[in-house]
């Protein structure tokens, strides 16, 4: 399927690595160009670049902290200035601390929401700023997980917090935004083996893969392909949703 990407600009967060480097290929092999978000990850990002560059399409790599408002403005202006505008964002940064209630401190219960939360709507708020004033149409797709509607039963509770937030606030924006011809959904992820899982699931495989009735722990590329697939126009007709890339461990 041509998902008429061809000549677009996809601004994703967390790219550098894991889900969001796939992302960020998949577009480039359906043509888009892509603005990198990372933080303190320039050699993984610059390699990102390259591979996206040998795809044939082009890619820029910003480093920014996203807990930061100006930071947030500085990566959304550089892919801008670089590209002349952003027709896709791909909130897909996130953090995944682990400690049980009683433990948590309050800097890092607040870094996890700033990251995961509160980045979200600040680009989010740019990128319909932008397309607002200028009455251009465009998509935004936010990652989200499983742990949104089932919580965390592994010390993740505000990492669960964070990503339940993600999901009312997509609806929230897509009802408001629809009428203007930005689309506003969401992918809820099951466990995808990444750098950020890797420890968990080399300690206790039996546990997580119990938990997936497909039976099998999902690759980035799996994501990947469905992430291009929101961010199209074949998807012109969905908003506000939050689509379930989880083998089966949320089933609604």
């Amino acid at each position: 399927m041509d998902l008429k990407l061809s000549g677009k600009t996809a601004l994703i967060t967390g790219a550098s690595s894991g889900v969001g480097r796939s992302i960020a290929l998949e577009l480039a092999q359906e043509g888009a160009n892509i603005v990198i978000g990372h933080f303190k990850d320039a050699q993984n990002a610059q390699t990102v670049v390259s591979e996206i560059e040998q795809i044939g399409s082009q890619a820029i790599a910003i480093d920014a902290d996203i807990s930061d408002a100006e930071n947030c403005r500085k990566l959304f202006h550089a892919g801008e200035q670089k590209f002349g505008g952003i027709d896709i964002l791909i909130n897909n940064a996130g953090l995944w601390p682990s400690n049980w209630i009683q433990d948590i401190p309050l800097d890092e219960w607040n870094k996890t929401v700033e990251v995961n939360l509160t980045a979200v709507f600040l680009l989010s708020q740019l990128f319909i700023k932008n397309k607002l004033a200028s009455k251009k149409t465009g998509k935004i797709l936010n990652i989200t997980s499983q742990a949104a509607f089932h919580g965390s039963t592994t010390g993740h509770a505000h990492y669960a917090a964070s990503k339940a937030g993600v999901v009312s606030f997509t609806v929230s924006a897509a009802r408001e935004v629809g009428p203007h011809g930005i689309n506003v959904n969401a992918i809820a992820l099951g466990i995808v083996e990444t750098n950020m899982t890797k420890a968990a699931l080399a300690a206790n495989p039996d546990y997580y893969l119990k938990r997936i009735p497909i039976g099998r722990v999902a690759q980035p590329e799996d994501i990947a392909k469905i992430a291009a697939f929101m961010v199209s126009d074949a998807a012109s007709y969905i908003t506000g949703a939050t689509i379930d890339a989880t083998g089966g461990m949320l089933m609604r």
